[in-house]
């Protein structure tokens, strides 16, 4: 199965992607996870720890590795380069490895926007192309709300689209926002997580709000999110109640691919 996770910043879709990598895993499942936000905080809700992170490196970083796949020549932006660079060794060679779980971090494009022609966006972008398509495993991608590494030659491998929303204005907006480009891209299976609920009222506004998406079930608004944040661990190693309302999702999600 392969599922995009997206969502207003802070709504907990990161919370989300590294628990689902987690109970993939514990179920024996092998799971390739990308981190396509250039926020970065996947390593984090999946439980690496630091000295683990220091085997890896955002894909975008690495200058000379991407003007070696894509002949681009350092200082000659908006030079010729390849449209279709190497990736196939990509999510083997540059991850970091927990269990059955395989870490990518793509990384942030400083220059010339998200949205630049130029070699480092090419080369992820054909990165996600070759994961959604060809790899065989598990994948778990964190995107950020744009949906900006997804192209219209991949969609149609992404099975599931998963927006997270808080009960809010602005987040139930982007989460319409996000549905608009999903069905510009052609992805059909678009569905709604409710994060940081309190109440059936939270659940009810989301519902009614976001008429036409399928809920998958909720995340109940719970402190030790916030303690996980602050200590740097993954939620999943600190509350069985966040888990288990995980689980609840992923097997909801699963039941709808069968």
């Amino acid at each position: 199965m392969k599922v995009a996770i997206s969502g207003k910043g802070g709504v907990g879709k990161t919370t989300l992607a590294g628990i689902m990598a987690r109970i993939l895993d514990e179920r024996g499942n092998k799971v390739l996870a990308i981190d396509a936000d250039p926020d970065a905080n996947l390593a984090d809700a999946i439980g690496f720890s630091e000295d683990e992170l220091k085997l890896v490196k955002p894909i975008a970083e690495m200058e000379e590795f991407i003007r070696e796949r894509t002949g681009s020549k350092k200082g000659q932006y908006g030079t010729f380069f390849k449209l279709n660079p190497k990736v196939d060794d990509i999510p083997d060679r540059f991850s970091v490895v927990k269990g059955n779980i395989k870490l990518v971090i793509l990384g942030n494009i400083a220059k010339g926007g998200g949205g630049c022609f130029c070699p480092e966006n090419v080369l992820l972008k054909n990165l996600i192309s070759h994961v959604l398509i060809e790899r065989d495993e598990f994948v778990i991608v964190d995107m950020e709300a744009g949906l900006e590494h997804l192209g219209r030659g991949t969609t149609e491998f992404v099975d599931s689209l998963i927006v997270v929303v808080e009960p809010g204005k602005r987040s139930i907006q982007t989460a319409k926002d996000i549905k608009r480009l999903a069905g510009d891209l052609g992805i059909k299976n678009v569905y709604v997580v409710g994060n940081k609920i309190k109440g059936d009222e939270d659940v009810f506004l989301l519902k009614e709000e976001l008429d036409g998406f399928s809920y998958l079930g909720s995340i109940g608004y719970n402190e030790n999110l916030l303690k996980a944040d602050r200590l740097g661990v993954s939620p999943y190693d600190m509350d069985n109640k966040i888990k288990e309302e995980v689980i609840k999702i992923l097997d909801n999600l699963r039941a709808l691919h069968v």
